[in-house]
This record gives structure tokens, C-alpha cells and sequence, in this order.
């Protein structure tokens, strides 16, 4: 899976619970044995409004607090109840966000463009203002499918996620569009896009750890793979699960972590009630698989990893 521009990298360690708890998310997180500094965000999707797929403020909040954080987001650029910030705000409190922790959507005022590596389709990343305002991020993702990238997991997080209305348009363009106005009549070839949000979360990883004085990272990543529906938190009717909830993995490496839980799905043996093939059409229909390997050969994180079980 390599190519000659892969940067070689060490092998990255996974950890793994199957307990989807409260309690079990705190676990993970200080399992990764970095200390939060300063001003912490934790990005997650607060879900499209009629979603019910979201990671939940009561399975969220626990770790949300002991790291006194405050949630983050940014506005979606393809209409419904989270482009405009006043519909966000709306949907964000329906959700009971706001009941466990600060939120802050961060391109609600404005945005600015973060350096990019891998100028092979997007030349800079441009995120939500208010990233600037923080020091640590956890990049808490649902892991699910997604219905334009596959699937959905810390690097989609990273990048769509981080991401403003207009970040998002010029990473679903691949470059050609800084504003949301025609990407959806005019999208590019799949894997310029994959490549495209690679690109856009290898930005936010290395902007984020050059806030460290002392070379001790500044992002973590964590997916919660539950609910795991062909569709994304961003569809407001989403297709029910057709596979039963895995668990919670984390690790300092996004490109190992998106990986080992594509492994999960693809490696699941599927019994009646508990199917990954609808699943698995969905990320090979999108050429899901693509963006880690190529997030690899940018620098970006290991396909190697050592799965560490805590159960």
C-alpha cells in the first residue's frame, strides 16, 4: 500500500475497549497518557437535527469535564439545520449540548486559513476563527458511514469537521470552490476529495502540535463506533444500524485509529442482526478506504499499529 513518497512511520499503538460507557471513554482517553494543556477543545458532530445517531451529550459529558473542556464545531455547508449559526445554535441546545459544557461553533464570526503539506489539491486549509482560542484538542468522532467520503471517523473530524462553510466547500471541491454556492453541481473526481481532506487533517494535526513548547502532542483522537449506520450525523434521516455497536479506540495517531476501525468492520463476522455488509458496500462505494493509505504517504500517521485491548 505504500508508494515511493510514503514517509516511513513507527508503528502506531491502537487502544481499544468494547464498553461504550461513560466511564469507559474517560479510560481510553488518559490510556493515550497525555495531559491536556491549557484551553481544551473537544470536536465532535452535534448531528444534523433529526439525527439520532450522534454521540450523546450523556455518554460525552463525563470526559467533556474532566478535561474541562469546551465543545467544538462548525457550521456544514450543504443547507439544513447547521449551515445557518442561528439554526446550529438551535440544533445544538435541542441535542442538550449545551446543558453539559461550553460550546462554541467557531466560524460563527469568522475563519482563517491554516498552512497545508500536501498542496496537491488544496493550497491552505481554511477553518473556524476560533480555533486560534485553544491550546489542546480531543478529536472525538462518531465512526459510522458517510455518504460522500465512505465513512466517517477522525480524520473526516479533522478536516470537514474543523473545517468552516467555506473550508468545507473548498475541501469537497478539491480546490476548485472556496464557497458553497456550486460544489454540490460540480464535484470532482472521489479520490482528488479524499486526498483533498487528508490534506485538510494533516493541516489541523500539525497546527495543533506546533502549539507544544515541549514536543508532547496537542491532538488526540478518539472514535466511538456505535450506531454504526451507513449514514452520517449529518443526515438528518439516517438508515438504522445494521451492525451492532464495537466499541471505543484511541490512539496519538489518527491514520493507525481510522484504520484499525476499518479493519474492525471489514475483519467483523456477521450474524443475523449484526451485519457489516451494508456497511462495507457503502465505504467501497465511496472508495472509502483510499483516504489512510494515502494520509500515510503525505506523513500524515502509520498503517501499522499494535491493537492494546483494556478490557
Amino acid at each position: 500500500m505504500e508508494n515511493e513518497n510514503t514517509q516511513k512511520c513507527d508503528t502506531a499503538t491502537v487502544y481499544f475497549t468494547s464498553e461504550i460507557t461513560p466511564e469507559s471513554l474517560v479510560k481510553i482517553f488518559k490510556a493515550l497518557g497525555v495531559e491536556p494543556a491549557g484551553n481544551v477543545a473537544v470536536k465532535i458532530s452535534t448531528g444534523e437535527g433529526g439525527n439520532t445517531h450522534y454521540l450523546k451529550p450523556e455518554l460525552i459529558g463525563k470526559l467533556v469535564s474532566e478535561v474541562d473542556g469546551t465543545i467544538v464545531e462548525c457550521c456544514t455547508a450543504y443547507g439544513g439545520t447547521r449551515q445557518d449559526p442561528k439554526l446550529h445554535w438551535e440544533t445544538i441546545r435541542e441535542h442538550g449540548f449545551d446543558k453539559i459544557a461550553k460550546v462554541d461553533l467557531m466560524d460563527e464570526f469568522g475563519e482563517f486559513n491554516i498552512p497545508v503539506s500536501d498542496t496537491t489539491h488544496i493550497k491552505y486549509d481554511i477553518v473556524g476563527e476560533n480555533l486560534k482560542n485553544y491550546d489542546f484538542m480531543i478529536n472525538l468522532a462518531h465512526f459510522k458511514g458517510h455518504a460522500m467520503g465512505g465513512f466517517g471517523g477522525v480524520l473526516k473530524n479533522a478536516s470537514i469537521g474543523v473545517a468552516s462553510t467555506n473550508g468545507k466547500a473548498y475541501i469537497h471541491s478539491a480546490g476548485k470552490y472556496d464557497t458553497p454556492e456550486k460544489i454540490w453541481e460540480d464535484l470532482p473526481e472521489q479520490d482528488h476529495f479524499l486526498e483533498s481532506m487528508a490534506a485538510a487533517a494533516q493541516a489541523v494535526h500539525d497546527y495543533m502540535n506546533g502549539k507544544s513548547n515541549d514536543g508532547s502532542p496537542r491532538v488526540v483522537y478518539i472514535n466511538v463506533l456505535n450506531n454504526l449506520s451507513v449514514d452520517c450525523d449529518c443526515d438528518g434521516h439516517p438508515a438504522a444500524p445494521e451492525m451492532k455497536d464495537l466499541g471505543i479506540a484511541a490512539s496519538l495517531d489518527p491514520v493507525a485509529l481510522d484504520q484499525a476501525c476499518l479493519d474492525m468492520v471489514f475483519n467483523h463476522v456477521s450474524t443475523e442482526g449484526d451485519d457489516s455488509a451494508a456497511l462495507i458496500e457503502r465505504i467501497n462505494r465511496q472508495h472509502g478506504t483510499y483516504i489512510t493509505p494515502y494520509a500515510a504517504s503525505i506523513g500524515l500517521g502509520s498503517l501499522e499499529y499494535n491493537l492494546v485491548k483494556l478490557d
